[in-house]
């Protein structure tokens, strides 16, 4: 969502590089209404003629709810989030979240003199896991309740049960109907907020071996990494990060059931296309000053590259969504009607079924304006000097033809219907082979052959796209064929992908020490070559087959989910050098079938609230039933499962943490804001762990009421205990 913020066409080639260089970038970050002079986002004025004029014109909204559109557009955006639906604790989340946190800020709001809280589940989004919340930074520093809530948001945010989420943003994967043995690629990934959503559905099984993965790619290496911090909160064994230009993303080779080497298909691909990004209004104000038609015009053929390059990689039967947070019918409805008219017959068009999401139908009828917004109804009406900007391509179908292409089957999501930002989403399958595969069979080509002719292939390469209205490029190279981009790759240099062998000497100790059954080392990886290996890494069989088939041609930037990680050299009394990794757990579960112990609640709450981590608790400390199960253990790393109490307010759960026996003590290896998120399950105090300053306040309140009565001591701060209290304070530290 909102790809049209910083590099509204980021994602490919150097037509997009050219235009911004060019001035055509108008959502640059840059405020300012002179040189040298910033702008506040506060002095925008909301209005925009030139906006108001060629969306009238294109008919996106009935005339009668035009002022109410308006004013939605005038309007920020609320708050809107996602519980992470696939982990075994996602209901009590949800119980906490609504029949706690929100019950209680809203009935804080009630009281509240400047704005009530209002907060619901998105009605369209499966299952209640997905809200709306209208809290702002100034309620969250008015109000404790707020505050709380705002906590539990950020806090869960990092530990990735809960994602951060435009509402829009969440239809185009729920539009895909991703199922978890399905193969997918999300184009234009980054930042990530719908790849979670998509890698989520694919781990809907948390227990069982994954056959389904995830390719998440995008152009700009940079952005790449934010993938990878998605990847690292979601923890999946199923996700392949890589880095080219959507548009002419390679293809990618799996073994086949008869040990050849195969073209890999998808199932289902997300195209969420860089574009202008003018139905982010809401968020982006900048919009307001800065908008014009030319961005629309620029990106189209773009747009409908990396489409028509999705529609190739797809098996026949497969689902394709192509979604823009564009309101423009240019970068919409007439990339997907120049689409089904290039693919005759061999692209559907289909329904979106999602219950309770307000929306319109797609144009079948929109006008194509110049950068002077002067409208024309057909290719004929366009003066010569906008003929190469204004294309016969980007006018709407003609009356006999809107049988042949369903238009209105397209979804356009309006800010005023529910509360949200723009968004257009199509769903496409394909039924038979690409007419423009057939017609212009396609050599590949390998990167050692580009390095020695880079020149003929560019030539190759660059067959006017503007002026065809079949767009071509090359497959088997990466991105369009230059000497600086075979040099690109030929000197990429990511870490290798190191997958362990049967022999390698620390597979048999960690096999053995975790009774692992059913598993292969080659599902492991490390990133060395040379000394001793860290971290290691593990992927699922599919996975591990495209990185080993694709591994000299595809840049990958990142994969697999951390498992095992080298102990400290002081742990010399542990039969295994490796310790478990909590963020590869839940992947290694089904497998481990040793070292297992079935922990309370209150033993889970001993064990996270310990404040000393060189002191951790001793096993005396624990439940007797926990006792009896560590007493035979040998010291090392091991699996703690908790299962909820019977008498629990909330829905049941089952927590698995990695946990570590020593001689004497049982410690947790969980991450700070993971500890948080367990004990708030448990029901236990999470205070120490954050910083609350309305209880700061009310105590420097308290003890200032205190000194006035002379219930202080003014010197030092301490409370004047009488005889009574004093003894009980011993008793208790004597506890």
């Amino acid at each position: 969502m909102g790809k049209g913020r910083r590099k509204p066409w980021g994602k490919g080639g150097k037509k997009r590089a050219k235009f911004e260089k060019d001035g055509g970038n108008v959502w640059k970050s840059d405020r300012g209404n002179q040189k040298g002079v910033r702008q506040n986002y506060l002095d925008i004025i909301k209005e925009n003629a030139d906006f108001e004029k060629f969306y009238k014109l294109q008919q996106v909204c009935p005339a009668e709810e035009w002022e109410e559109f308006m004013n939605s557009l005038r309007q920020s955006l609320p708050t809107t989030f996602r519980i992470t639906p696939t982990r075994s604790e996602a209901n009590a989340m949800l119980h906490i979240l609504a029949d706690n946190l929100i019950r209680d800020a809203v009935m804080a709001g009630k009281s509240d003199s400047e704005m009530e809280i209002k907060a619901f589940p998105l009605p369209w989004y499966p299952e209640n896991f997905a809200w709306q919340l209208n809290l702002t930074r100034k309620d969250i520093r008015r109000n404790e309740s707020y505050f709380r809530l705002h906590n539990f948001l950020v806090s869960e945010t990092e530990s990735g049960n809960i994602s951060r989420q435009e509402a829009v943003s969440m239809i185009p994967p729920l539009a895909l109907q991703v199922e978890p043995h399905h193969k997918v690629l999300d184009m234009c990934a980054a930042p990530g907020s719908k790849t979670a959503q998509i890698i989520e559905v694919l781990q809907k099984n948390e227990n069982e071996d994954s056959v389904g993965m995830l390719v998440a790619n995008d152009v700009d290496n940079k952005r790449c990494y934010m993938l990878v911090h998605q990847a690292k909160r979601l923890q999946s064994p199923a996700f392949i990060i890589t880095n080219h230009d959507a548009g002419g993303f390679p293809d990618l080779y799996c073994t086949g059931k008869d040990g050849s080497k195969q073209k890999l298909e998808f199932d289902r691909i997300l195209c969420d296309v860089p574009c202008s990004g003018d139905g982010t209004i809401r968020k982006n104000i900048d919009v307001w000053k800065k908008w014009s038609t030319s961005n629309a015009l620029a990106l189209h053929n773009t747009q409908v590259q990396i489409l028509k390059r999705g529609l190739e990689l797809l098996t026949i039967g497969g689902y394709v969504v192509y979604s823009t947070c564009s309101l423009n019918p240019i970068e919409n409805e007439a990339v997907i009607h120049r689409v089904l008219k290039e693919s005759e017959g061999s692209v559907k068009l289909l329904d979106i079924n999602l219950p309770n999401l307000k929306h319109r139908q797609g144009l079948t009828h929109w006008t194509p304006c110049s950068k002077d917004l002067v409208g024309y109804q057909t290719p004929e009406e366009v003066p010569e000097k906008w003929q190469t900007v204004v294309k016969e391509y980007m006018f709407p179908p003609k009356p006999e033809d809107l049988t042949k292409y369903p238009l209105e089957k397209c979804v356009r999501v309006l800010a005023h219907q529910q509360d949200t930002g723009n968004f257009f989403i199509a769903l496409l399958t394909k039924t038979g082979d690409l007419p423009w595969l057939k017609t212009s069979p396609i050599t590949e080509v390998s990167p050692e052959s580009v390095v020695k002719a880079p020149e003929e292939s560019a030539n190759n390469s660059s067959n006017s796209q503007e002026d065809s209205g079949n767009l071509r490029y090359n497959r088997g190279f990466p991105d369009k064929f230059s000497r600086q981009n075979a040099k690109k790759l030929r000197g990429f240099k990511e870490d290798p992908y190191i997958f362990l062998m049967q022999d390698d000497p620390i597979w048999d100790p960690i096999r053995k020490f975790y009774c692992l059954e059913n598993l292969k080392s080659s599902n492991f990886l490390t990133r060395s070559v040379d000394g001793k290996k860290r971290n290691i890494y593990f992927v699922t069989n599919l996975v591990k087959d495209i990185i080993t088939n694709n591994e000299s041609t595809v840049k990958i930037i990142n994969t697999g989910v951390k498992v095992l990680a080298r102990c400290g050299q002081n742990n010399k009394w542990t039969a295994s050098d490796f310790r478990l990794a909590q963020e590869g757990l839940k992947s290694m579960l089904p497998y481990i079938k040793g070292r297992r112990v079935t922990i309370t609640q209150e033993d889970l709450v001993i064990l996270l609230t310990n404040e000393d981590e060189t002191k951790p608790p001793l096993l005396t400390a624990f439940d007797p039933e926990t006792q009896v199960q560590l007493e035979p253990l040998e010291r090392g790393s091991c699996v703690l499962v908790i299962k909820s109490r019977t008498d629990n307010e909330g829905p049941p759960f089952c927590l698995e943490l990695v946990g570590w026996r020593g001689a004497t003590s049982l410690r947790g290896y969980v991450p700070k804001q993971e500890r948080i998120h367990y004990i708030r399950l448990c029901g236990g105090d999470i205070s120490k762990f954050e910083t609350n300053k309305f209880q700061e306040r009310a105590a420097a309140e308290l003890l200032e009421q205190q000194a006035a009565e002379g219930l202080v001591d003014e010197e030092n701060g301490n409370a004047v205990a009488n005889d009574g209290e004093a003894i009980m304070e011993q008793d208790i530290g004597a506890d």
